[in-house]
């Protein structure tokens, strides 16, 4: 169950409905969110909900039989958007669209690929600065200075920035420089770093796990909105299978489960999802007509010198085309569901 609470509410009113959630043997979790003030209760006895629904101080009740309450689609019909400021946004029947490096790696590699998605129109960059890598000698970042250093060209060309987040120490440090905190493959189930996420006022981005279910995608998703950021995306970034043709296997499927269990933007990211290049154009498009809201993917303006996952990497040529059938397939998808069988 999840109760709407009005905004001013004063605190008797509210313990009375606790109360009265407690007679009907529901244990009442009070979350407090940017956009919202919510009792999340939590029972398995049956109950008409007008016997608490006509109390004061209510806006709205919602019987949510999932776990994960706060994600689900089940109470709130009308999708979530995650508006970033100066007019960029991802949302339900747009397409948003990241790129940028796997590691920001120097000035200038920042400085050409900004110059790169601002004549695609690209608004969003991606980039990582601390680097969880396999290998403890591999790149591992520039850390905090070169996020500043990747801050200050960004901005200055109006671009926003999403960069993963490994730790809770970082959080704060980032906060200035980030528009979109990024919880990593290897993270999803940090639980930690969710319920610190969850008190920050910034975007926050969930990938899938690399062997996580979508259900437990939907459960980290629900760590950060219960500790009060309603700010959230999920991102389907490939599974481990069986499979070794390809790095990883992008699941297509989880886009439109994901699109009818949350109300949160769903991402497809088929540069991790498969881990080939030459393979990244058609899992990109396919995600696109499965309903994905937007797609991140690596670029690099030389592949074969970048420091890390140059292999699924695309250079700005094959960047810019991607880009052009990404504009195109979405809008034929658009015109498809507008038109009459």
């Amino acid at each position: 169950m999840i109760i709407q609470l009005e905004s001013n509410i004063a605190a008797p009113v509210k313990e009375k409905i606790m109360q009265r959630m407690g007679d009907l043997k529901y244990k009442a979790t009070e979350v407090k969110t940017q956009h919202g003030h919510y009792l999340i209760g939590i029972g398995k006895s049956d109950f008409d909900i007008r016997e608490i629904g006509f109390m004061p101080g209510i806006l709205d009740i919602h019987i949510v039989s999932d776990d994960y309450k706060l994600v689900s689609r089940k109470w709130k019909v009308k999708p979530t958007l995650i508006d970033l400021g100066d007019g960029v946004s991802i949302e339900e029947g747009q397409l948003a669209i990241m790129a940028g490096p796997c590691s920001i790696e120097s000035e200038k590699q920042v400085a050409l690929t900004i110059e790169h998605l601002k004549a695609m129109g690209i608004k969003i960059m991606r980039g990582g600065v601390y680097k969880p890598r396999s290998s403890p000698y591999s790149f591992r970042g520039m850390g905090i200075d070169g996020l500043k250093m990747w801050y200050e060209q960004a901005r200055a060309a109006g671009i926003k920035i999403i960069t993963e987040v490994m730790q809770v120490s970082q959080i704060e440090e980032m906060y200035p420089y980030t528009d979109i905190y990024q919880v990593g493959a290897r993270n999803t189930q940090n639980f930690n770093l969710l319920d610190e996420l969850g008190r920050v006022d910034k975007a926050v981005m969930i990938k899938r796990g690399i062997s996580g279910t979508i259900d437990e995608l939907l459960y980290s998703a629900e760590y950060v909105f219960s500790g009060g950021n309603e700010k959230l995306i999920l991102c389907e970034r490939g599974i481990r299978t069986y499979e070794t043709a390809s790095r990883n296997t992008l699941d297509l499927n989880a886009i439109p489960i994901l699109k009818e269990k949350t109300h949160l933007p769903v991402v497809a990211d088929p540069s991790h999802g498969i881990g080939v290049r030459r393979f990244v154009e058609p899992m990109a498009l396919a995600a696109v007509m499965a309903g994905a809201d937007g797609i991140i993917y690596e670029t690099h303006q030389k592949p074969e010198e970048a420091f890390s996952d140059g292999q699924q990497t695309l250079n700005f040529q094959e960047s810019l085309q991607l880009v052009r059938k990404l504009k195109a397939t979405f809008e034929l998808k658009q015109n498809l569901q507008n038109t009459p069988v």
